[in-house]
């Protein structure tokens, strides 16, 4: 028992997460063969198996999910004594894994990374850009350091520090421009865009309409901002988009742009820890460089 390493168990980790060695190996940057030899080598030390090998997938065996459970809680507390590390030491250093939501980070990430190489040469910035839900999920594994998402959230065991609010906004064709600006009811009666199922902006646009399942048949969805923009461009519907999104996204479409009535939709990012990372203090001096970074792409 003496034999087992941190490779073997983060390797292990990887797989129990895939259920699969090539998804694993490509998720540590390794080879599959050289994780089924870690793997292999770990049974042998163990004395028993930990999976089960088919042709598609792996499945783990009791052992082995009793094993993937305490490996992981291994490899996390492990994480957190080179993040209490970092923190003694007061230097913005080492690695830093920051997701963000793919409504914010394009128009936040690339700025964001500029201002963090200018200001803290040392530390190595590790983005992931996914949906809420993975996001979350990466948080609790300890994959990632924070993340940039919609707030409010319900995760007792994260802390959430807003950052900034900004309201929606219709993008319509040239040709609506001067049409009168549709409320809430007459948006569910148009054809209405929006993200494939998954995008926390999509939930909050159909709560805007009023909008439940079963949802209209001629609603159109889209597997990103770019790509609603240029459906109505190309006149199939409208669409809404936050406001930090309209530099990037209408400049080259022809589309026209109109602010909703009030009570105008809106959406609050923030954000989000587990409370228990020692790295609170830095993430906190991030979060106001956040701040910083995305209010400048707002409107005034």
């Amino acid at each position: 028992m003496t034999n087992i390493t941190m490779k073997q168990l983060r390797y292990f980790d990887a797989l129990a997460r895939h259920g699969h060695f090539g998804r694993a190996a490509a998720a540590c940057a390794i080879s599959q063969p050289a994780l089924s030899v870690q793997v292999r080598e770990l049974e042998e030390t163990l004395g028993a198996s930990l999976v089960e090998r088919g042709p598609r997938q792996v499945r783990l065996t009791g052992l082995g999910e009793e094993f993937a459970e305490r490996a992981h809680a291994i490899l996390r507390s492990v994480d957190d004594l080179a993040n209490l590390a970092r923190a003694s030491r007061g230097k913005m250093a080492g690695q830093l894994r920051i997701g963000f939501i793919p409504t914010v980070a394009p128009y936040v990430l690339p700025g964001f990374a500029a201002e963090l190489a200018g200001r803290y040469p040392d530390l190595a910035l590790s983005p992931r850009e996914a949906i809420t839900e993975k996001l979350l999920q990466a948080l609790r594994d300890g994959r990632l350091d924070a993340a940039v998402v919609a707030l409010p959230l319900s995760e007792p065991s994260l802390h959430e520090m807003p950052l900034f609010d900004e309201e929606f906004v219709l993008v319509r064709s040239e040709e609506e421009a001067d049409k009168p600006v549709p409320d809430s009811k007459t948006l569910r009666e148009m054809r209405l865009l929006l993200l494939e199922e998954g995008h926390c902006f999509r939930d909050q646009a159909l709560s805007f309409c009023n909008l439940t399942s079963p949802l209209p048949r001629d609603l159109m969805e889209g597997s990103s901002l770019s790509t609603l923009v240029r459906m109505v461009g190309a006149g199939i519907g409208v669409t809404l988009i936050p406001e930090m999104a309209v530099p990037f996204e209408t400049r080259t479409a022809p589309v026209s742009v109109a602010h909703l009535a009030k009570p105008r939709p809106s959406r609050s990012i923030g954000l989000v820890w587990r409370k228990t990372n020692p790295l609170a203090d830095q993430l906190r001096l991030l979060a106001e460089i956040l701040r910083e970074t995305a209010t400048g792409q707002l409107p005034e």
